[in-house]
């Protein structure tokens, strides 16, 4: 059973996703429209876009990055390891989202372990049934909030 998240928030989490795919970014936008959380959240159409934002922003870091494995410019696999090699950023929650693996199959484990071994907080597999995928990201967001409590 999902918490409802938002009894216990006062601020709003601030997410940063980056995707180059306009659908998916429409679809995580609508996800995030109906969770019952405050959030403020910013989308970045690709890596290297992310990265300048990551390295230039004054403002507080997000609370969490949502990180599409396959962008142009720069993988999701290259940000997440430069995030993680920097001292400013490699504190950052990082789940990697990707709809290149076939779910249970063994390059599925090999992501998985893969991006635990870079320093990602989870991996989400993307998919076009829109209830499971917001309890995903809803599940992430309430990890997210206990780990910052």
């Amino acid at each position: 059973m999902l918490m409802k998240i938002n009894q216990y928030t006062t601020t709003p989490l601030n997410i940063l996703y980056a995707e180059d795919d306009l659908d998916d970014r429409i679809f995580f936008e609508k996800v995030l429209s109906e969770i019952p959380i405050r959030i403020n959240h910013t989308i970045i159409k690709n890596g290297e876009l992310l990265m300048k934002y990551l390295h230039t922003t004054a403002g507080p870091l997000p609370d969490v990055v949502f990180l599409d494995l396959s962008m142009p410019l720069k993988t999701g696999f290259e940000c997440l390891a430069e995030i993680k090699d920097n001292d400013k950023l490699k504190t950052l929650n990082v789940v990697m989202l990707t709809a290149s693996f076939t779910r249970g199959t063994d390059l599925e484990d090999i992501l998985k372990s893969t991006l635990a071994g870079m320093g990602a907080m989870d991996y989400i597999r993307k998919t076009g049934d829109f209830k499971q995928f917001k309890a995903v990201i809803q599940q992430t967001l309430y990890k997210i909030f206990k780990k910052a409590s």
